[in-house]
């Protein structure tokens, strides 16, 4: 990957590790594009059955974009962007980044262990599922700089907590801790500090040890939900509630209920 970005596998569990803990974990080229890179390859790699995303060190998740970087963003002697660049070259990296991780063909987890703010939240909700460190917190971040939100912190906190609470929280930047986040519903689960890492591990493997190929499929049913009309879900879920039926997996499944047994998943 990069400096800016770890990557390791602990059994079938892929760990991406956003790494600038000097700044918070702030955003920065190589760690967005060591993350998209990491995401394509854990996509491509049959052995890895769940992703988590966190963030080195013990004070950041991510903090989002780079502000420092943002003020003096001009450098170099080669002309400026225009903003047509600009806003191409961000929407191709919330593609490869945020909505990859939303759609992923593997379930992906955000281990939460410290601020996730402004894009870093976003990334954070992109994931199906949060564990947050008890001492984290969440924060929208954009008014308190005046921007207006990217990489779709503003689609997912919508769908996971309402508009109306979405909306507040957007526009009066109030930091988030742990046992609210887990109240309102843009976390999953809140564990100790010091056992984050564990009780993620845990968690994913968990989630690795189950039918993946079938959840590859649940997922983009999952994700069609968000945006569809019931008639074109159903049809969705006609399909690949049939092909999902000739996996070895439910074969296996089936075998193991009528031997009263629990299944062995292998992912295919």
């Amino acid at each position: 990957m990069s400096d800016h970005l770890l990557f390791e596998v602990d059994g079938t569990v892929a760990w991406i590790t956003m790494n600038r803990p000097d700044a918070m974990n702030a955003m920065s080229n190589d760690m967005m594009s060591g993350l998209a890179d990491a995401l394509d390859r854990c996509a491509d790699d049959d052995s890895v059955r769940a992703v988590v995303l966190t963030g080195a060190g013990e004070r950041a998740f991510c903090a989002g974009g780079d502000v420092k970087g943002m003020a003096s963003r001009r450098t170099g002697n080669g002309p400026a962007p225009t903003i047509d660049d600009r806003i191409n070259s961000l929407h191709e990296n919330m593609r490869r980044t945020s909505l990859r991780i939303h759609t992923l063909p593997k379930p992906t987890i955000a281990a939460v262990n410290g601020f996730a703010m402004g894009a870093g939240l976003s990334l954070a909700l992109a994931c199906d599922l949060r564990v947050m460190s008890e001492t984290a917190q969440m924060g929208t971040a954009f008014a308190g700089v005046a921007l207006a939100g990217d990489y779709g912190g503003t689609w997912y906190m919508t769908r996971l907590i309402g508009s109306a609470k979405a909306r507040e929280l957007y526009f009066l930047n109030d930091r988030v801790p742990a046992d609210k986040a887990l109240q309102l519903g843009l976390t999953n689960r809140v564990a100790h500090a010091a056992d984050l890492r564990n009780a993620t591990q845990e968690l994913a493997e968990r989630i690795a040890s189950g039918p993946t190929k079938t959840y590859a499929m649940m997922k983009e049913n999952l994700v069609l939900a968000e945006y569809s009309d019931l008639e074109t879900l159903l049809a969705q879920e006609a399909k690949y509630q049939i092909l999902s039926g000739t996996t070895e997996d439910h074969r296996e499944a089936a075998q193991a209920f009528v031997e009263k047994r629990k299944p062995n998943f292998v992912g295919r």
